[in-house]
């Protein structure tokens, strides 16, 4: 087990979850599903208590606790995204599967665990600075997932 863990709550659909992300982004699998051995507040004996997953190589633990508590946009993924293809990828996995989409580049999942989907180019022109980063973040404030070739335009000015 890894030192660092991170745990993200489900009301009852871990398992379903870690499996979608194991499915869409790289470096990802499910290493072990385990059974609640007796009842517990969010469920029966028997029923997935928890599920270890990876994502992007992050090690996490899917926790089925019931609908005491919901996702919020206070704990994110970042994903970096090399192009429009990867960006349009991971982002339509993500809407298209009962997700929402939010702004700038942030979207949620059908768990309501948000994604923010960053095309590197993005990331590189913000660390320019001055005016470039001023143009480019503005681009981004009228965006909902990124689009590489309007932020490159920026870029350019």
């Amino acid at each position: 087990m890894s030192k660092n863990t991170i745990c993200l709550w489900y009301a009852r659909e871990a398992e379903e979850a870690a499996r979608f992300y194991a499915s869409v982004f790289p470096d990802c699998a499910v290493t072990a599903v385990h059974k609640a051995p007796t009842d517990f507040p969010g469920g029966k004996a028997g029923q997935v208590l928890t599920v270890e997953f990876t994502v992007c190589g992050i090690p996490c633990l899917g926790f089925n606790g019931g609908d005491a508590f919901q996702q919020t946009e206070a704990f994110s993924f970042q994903i970096a995204t090399e192009d429009q293809t990867e960006t349009d990828r991971y982002w339509d996995a993500s809407v298209g599967n009962g997700g929402k989409e939010s702004a700038c580049g942030w979207c949620k999942d059908r768990w309501g665990l948000s994604w923010q989907i960053t095309p590197r180019a993005l990331s590189d022109a913000m660390k320019q600075g001055g005016a470039v980063a001023e143009r480019v973040f503005q681009a981004m404030m009228t965006m909902g997932k990124i689009d590489a070739a309007a932020i490159e335009a920026a870029v350019k000015g």
